[in-house]
């Protein structure tokens, strides 16, 4: 069994910053700018940034990207203990990743009011028939988060 994860506020906004530099490389290469990194004990395992596009693969959310980046680097399907930091509020499909991927706790940034399932259109992760549980804190650098995907989505309006 794991210790209890000690929550460290500056280093949730050292790696939600490293999500934000994430999120706009992917808005260079025309994706929706949403950047994950997932860590452990401290160290990112995994990285990245929405590519569906690019990677003609609906599946190709930030999370799922940094996610199988991270079960590739350890060799596991499991990551437990593991913190995801994301740039926007997880969608159903990425929450049913992270508790699958057995993740130990969710920061987000921006809420995603349209298909967010932590706290917009559901509490996802609060489903009594969840066989896993995932701590949940939103709201980090969320000013920041929301600006870049205002701006990308007012640039591709202009």
């Amino acid at each position: 069994m794991r210790k209890p994860q000690i929550i460290d506020r500056s280093r949730d906004l050292a790696f939600m910053q490293q999500a934000l530099a994430l999120a706009a490389e992917g808005a260079a290469l025309g994706e929706v700018p949403v950047g994950a990194v997932l860590v452990q004990d401290g160290h990112v395992l995994g990285r990245g940034f929405n590519r569906p596009i690019s990677g003609r693969d609906p599946s190709a959310h930030a999370e799922m990207v940094a996610i199988r980046a991270a079960a590739t680097a350890l060799d596991n399907y499991r990551l437990p203990g593991s913190t995801l930091y994301v740039t926007l509020e997880p969608c159903s499909m990425c929450a049913g990743l992270i508790v699958h991927a057995r993740i130990a706790r969710v920061v987000y940034g921006a809420s995603e009011p349209k298909a967010g399932v932590v706290h917009s259109r559901g509490q996802f992760f609060t489903q009594d028939f969840l066989n896993h549980r995932v701590l949940v804190e939103g709201g980090v650098l969320a000013e920041e988060c929301s600006a870049l995907l205002s701006a990308f989505f007012k640039s591709r309006r202009a």
